[in-house]
């Protein structure tokens, strides 16, 4: 019997269509399954089920989830975690129970090693005299056009593509940006969201792994404005800065550097 599965186009481009066209079919795919984000029992014959693909530096494995709970997507962890998840279902010596995931590995699916993952950080930026919310999008490594085999960071230029603007004088807020929204539940940070394909339910551009605390100043303020200002700079621009004042430096030589662009979402959930 077919499932309700949703693949993504980035599932489906690391696993192939024909593995994707097998699972929606029915035929790799579990009847029933622990959600790998809520840990609570689904059943893709009955329900809409997310395929999440956690990939590591050499290894890949498939889980399925609530649809209403994450999306389908490529989740980027360590060879560690991978190994160790797989070792604890398998029953081997040494697995860490912890880190079990519901996972099922497609026959002969390998990818090759992620060149970068996101990492987003949290802080209050001082701007007119106002405090504002603000999210610092930062890669660890390059991040290439998808199905190009130019080598060149093109980060910055695939954002503005989707609407982001460069920022030239952090104290100039950029504009809302129309269909986006950041995610915060339980006050905690979860995703930054994106316009649906075809005027759909929005999805995921960012989800983190684990929910990201926050600090209850930065609450505080997202709460007052129910907005957040999202920055992004490419690898190594700003970095993990100790305080926020060393933050709102390193945006500003980025921002005279050409290296930074920006947008305005309003915040979803509380």
């Amino acid at each position: 019997m077919p499932r309700m599965l949703d693949v993504s186009d980035d599932v489906r481009a690391e696993i192939g269509d024909e593995e994707a066209d097998r699972l929606i079919g029915g035929e790799n795919a579990p009847g029933s399954y622990d959600c790998t984000s809520c840990r609570t029992p689904g059943n893709a014959e009955q329900e809409r089920t997310s395929t999440v693909l956690f990939v590591g530096d050499e290894t890949a494995v498939l889980a399925f989830a609530h649809a209403s709970c994450i999306p389908s997507q490529v989740v980027p962890v360590s060879e560690e975690q991978l190994q160790g998840a797989v070792r604890s279902i398998t029953g081997e010596e040494g697995g860490d129970p912890d880190a079990a995931l519901p996972i099922t590995v497609p026959a002969g699916l390998r990818t090759e090693p992620r060149q970068a993952v996101i990492g987003v950080t949290s802080g209050l930026v001082l701007i007119d005299g106002d405090i504002h919310p603000a999210l610092v999008v930062e890669p660890t490594g390059p991040i290439t056009r998808p199905g190009s085999d130019d080598s060149d960071d093109e980060f910055l230029t695939l954002l503005t593509e989707q609407g982001f603007v460069p920022v030239s004088d952090v104290e100039q807020l950029p504009g809302l940006l129309p269909g986006w929204s950041v995610l915060l539940a339980m006050g905690q940070l979860h995703a930054i969201l994106q316009p649906g394909t075809g005027g759909g339910q929005p999805t995921a551009w960012w989800q983190a792994h684990q929910p990201l605390a926050v600090t209850e100043g930065w609450r505080t303020a997202v709460t007052k404005s129910s907005k957040v200002l999202v920055f992004a700079v490419p690898v190594g621009a700003v970095g993990q800065q100790p305080r926020e004042d060393l933050l709102r430096e390193a945006l500003d030589k980025a921002a005279a550097r050409g290296e930074l662009v920006g947008a305005v979402m309003p915040l979803a959930g509380t």
